[in-house]
């Protein structure tokens, strides 16, 4: 078994792993763009939302939860999603893309703005039960990682480091950077002791995330 801390999420099992895939390849609809608190739906399911430095493959992932290429719009162009952008998922949850921080090529106001809608979004929804920060694999956290996450402590929102691209990291890199990224969650309050590795190429570790996922109703 493993005993090291923020061990690797393991596989769930047969049933689970297709109840929940019924799930996701079920209704799932684009709702909403956001920009300002009183444009939020009801608080009225379970939500989950994604966090993750610009370009880190956000979009990516839940275009390959939900098995649909084009519901979350991917960009190569960093700081593209300005939005809190809703996607509903059967009528039980809230899927959540939060604008990719770093910001890169915006005005500093507008920057000052996304984070103002961000720190009360954290704040302010009772159904949020969980925040999926992503981190490329291939790099492990940055500094700017560390920052959402301690904007995650101070807002009591449990959140669970998800590894995206996991089919880039190289073999001699991976102990690595498992061993960087778990003395960075160590630090965090708020870090749910497992860490998902994933690959919205291959789809490595997506029948695991949707299984989280679906747990949490």
């Amino acid at each position: 078994m493993n005993t090291l801390p923020f061990p690797i999420t393991e596989t769930p099992d047969e049933a689970i792993a297709e109840a929940a895939r019924k799930l996701f390849v079920g209704e799932v609809e684009f709702l909403k763009g956001v920009v300002a608190m009183d444009g939020l739906p009801p608080d009225d399911r379970v939500e989950v939302c994604f966090a993750g430095r610009s370009n880190v493959g956000k979009s990516s992932l839940i275009n390959a939860l939900t098995g649909r290429k084009g519901l979350a719009r991917a960009s190569n162009t960093p700081g593209r999603t300005q939005e809190i952008n809703y996607f509903t998922l059967a009528d039980s949850h809230f899927l959540v893309d939060l604008p990719g921080y770093g910001f890169a090529n915006a005005p500093l106001a507008k920057v000052k703005e996304w984070q103002a809608l961000l720190k009360q979004y954290l704040a302010g929804r009772v159904g949020l039960r969980r925040a999926f920060v992503l981190i490329d694999f291939r790099h492990g956290v940055k500094a700017v990682d560390e920052e959402i996450m301690s904007l995650l402590d101070g807002s009591a929102v449990t959140f669970q480091c998800v590894l995206t691209k996991a089919d880039k990291v190289k073999a001699a890199d991976r102990d690595r950077v498992l061993a960087q990224v778990r003395e960075k969650l160590a630090k965090h309050p708020a870090a749910f002791p497992e860490i998902v590795t994933t690959s919205s190429e291959t789809g490595d570790g997506i029948p695991t995330l949707r299984a989280i996922i679906a747990g949490l109703a």
